[in-house]
Parts: structure tokens; C-alpha cells; sequence
């Protein structure tokens, strides 16, 4: 059987020109993402990026599609990844992320799905990873709802205030409702 592809949503107490340049400047992406432990452009749309997990980091590029506009007010910008590190469970694999203008806020939506290497063992493997990398990609995506909304940058978060619970992590339509409201959360002391 087929793994799921991974999805992450939130709404963020925010506008739209903001959050995408949070999401998009790669600056700013890898001080919220704990995916990445850098990113680096190499001309227009593409990169090398830096991943670390448990301790061990490996290398990957990636190319980006010119974000589009939608005529309902979303932003939609699409990847392709690869990593040609032999350390690297990941083998290639294809996101998006899309913003959209919602009462409240912007909801920020990311999937992704991605292929393994290593045969059996990878597949077998990906079962432990991939609810792992869903819940890093929750947590951090709450991480950057706390950054925007609060204005505390993400090195100054205790490690307790994101929480990957508070993100949906089924699209809308795939059985468990994928509405999340916007959060009400004090700013961190």
C-alpha cells in the first residue's frame, strides 16, 4: 500500500503579502521550518538545501514553479526536491504550499509526498519517518503562525509554545474535516 501524502494546514492572524514572504524568502523560511537547516538560491526558482535529522544532515536541490495567483485571492507556489545523498531517505519528491485570504486571517496550506531510497529497508523505514516529518511539518507550521501573530521570532520560542496540534493535518474532503479556525493564543511571555 501506498503511504499517504503528507498535509499541513493552518490559519494565521495575518495578511497575505506577509506570510508569503515568510514562506518564500529563504532567509526567513529556514529560521521557522525545522526541515531545513539551510537554503540557498542558485538562480531563479531553484536551490541546494540543507536538511538535519537525528543528527545527521544531508544535502538535496529543488526548482520552484513561478507562484500563481488565483482569481479567489490564493497564492499558490509548487516544488520538486532531490537529494542525491546516500544518507538521504528521500530520494525525490514534489510539494506546494497555497495561501488563502480566509475571515480572520490567511489559511496557509503545505503537501507534500516524496519517493524513498534503500528498497524494502526505506519503505520500512518511512513508516517511522513520515509521521515524524508530518509532525515536524505541523510543528513548524505553527512555529511560523507564533512568529507572525505574536511577533516572537522562532529562536525566542520556547520549545512548548508551537504545537503541531493545532494544525490540521487532513485535506478537506479526506474524511476528517481539514477546518481550522484561527487561534486565540496570548502572546508568549
Amino acid at each position: 500500500m501506498r503511504p499517504k501524502a503528507l498535509y499541513v494546514e493552518t490559519v494565521i492572524r495575518t495578511d497575505l503579502d506577509t506570510l508569503w514572504r515568510h514562506t518564500q524568502d529563504p532567509l526567513l523560511h529556514r529560521r521557522w521550518d525545522l526541515l531545513f537547516a539551510g537554503i540557498t538560491p542558485i538562480g531563479e526558482h531553484h536551490f541546494h538545501y540543507t536538511s538535519r535529522f537525528l543528527g545527521v544532515a544531508v544535502a538535496g536541490v529543488g526548482v520552484s514553479a513561478a507562484p500563481r495567483d488565483w482569481p479567489d485571492g490564493s497564492r499558490t507556489s509548487v516544488l520538486r526536491f532531490a537529494s542525491a545523498d546516500p544518507l538521504s531517505l528521500i530520494s525525490a519528491g514534489a510539494g506546494f504550499w497555497r495561501c488563502t485570504p480566509v475571515p480572520g486571517g490567511v489559511r496557509f496550506a503545505t503537501g507534500f509526498d516524496y519517493g524513498t531510497r534503500w528498497g524494502r529497508f526505506g519503505q520500512l523505514a518511512d513508516r517511522v519517518f513520515r509521521p515524524v516529518l508530518g509532525w515536524l511539518t505541523a510543528w513548524s507550521s505553527d512555529r511560523l503562525r507564533l512568529w507572525l501573530e505574536t511577533g516572537v521570532a522562532p529562536e525566542d520560542q520556547p520549545l512548548t509554545a508551537p504545537s503541531a496540534a493545532r494544525c490540521g493535518r487532513t485535506r478537506p474532503g479526506g474524511g476528517v474535516s481539514g477546518v481550522v479556525q484561527p487561534h486565540r493564543e496570548k502572546v508568549i511571555d
